[in-house]
């Protein structure tokens, strides 16, 4: 990346030294409920300052079908959080040029060296985390969270990911953020069944909502 590109990528918020920063990748395709509760359950028990959302221009593993478009749904996403002030959302996937995780994170991590990043997921994503591209090299690039997710309870114990993580698991969580990777956590809390599927299926036929 030249200089020039460097220095127009804007950051999505404070990137200070020793600030624990969490990153939440994804569609947002809506943002909702859940993203919210993942990032809320993780700032309070990581002791984060801050969550980027990073709102993927295109997820690798998902259809193009019904997807809006990214202005829509950064657009979507910052009503959302608008009084959520320490969720800071972001395109800067598109600005990077990154598709997968793993080429963000390092990107991210050699541009804003000084902050603490956590990679932050729902238990829903950790079922196919071995998927994503490079996902071991990930794993050793930044510690990661899961936060448990409804119909996913189990993730921590049966994923393929997660027998490779488990015996990385961090000592306590509020010293994840500042553990040598690979660092792993399991967060547990009150859940909540908000799901992006659920509600563009409701938007498409509102009686087919549970209510």
């Amino acid at each position: 990346m030249s200089g020039a590109r460097r220095n127009w990528i804007k950051t999505p918020g404070p990137v200070a030294a020793g600030l624990r920063i969490g990153l939440l990748g994804g569609s947002f395709n809506p943002a909702h409920e859940g993203h919210l509760h993942v990032s809320d359950v993780a700032s309070k028990r990581l002791g984060l300052d801050y969550v980027w959302w990073l709102v993927s221009p295109q997820n690798p593993l998902k259809s193009l079908d019904r997807m809006a478009s990214l202005a829509e749904r950064v657009a979507n996403s910052r009503r959302l959080t608008i009084h959520s002030p320490r969720i800071c959302v972001t395109d800067i996937e598109a600005q990077l040029g990154t598709r997968f995780t793993i080429d963000t994170v390092t990107k991210l991590q050699r541009r804003f060296p000084a902050p603490r990043f956590v990679w932050l997921m729902g238990s829903d994503n950790l079922m196919t985390f071995h998927r994503w591209r490079c996902w071991r090299e990930l794993a050793n690039r930044i510690p990661i969270a899961v936060v448990i997710r409804p119909g996913t309870a189990l993730a921590p114990l049966v994923s393929k990911a997660a027998r490779h993580l488990s015996v990385f698991k961090a000592s306590s969580e509020r010293s994840l953020a500042t553990a040598p990777a690979p660092a792993f956590a399991v967060l547990d809390a009150r859940r909540t069944a908000a799901s992006a599927t659920a509600i563009r299926a409701q938007v498409l036929d509102p009686a087919s909502a549970i209510c």
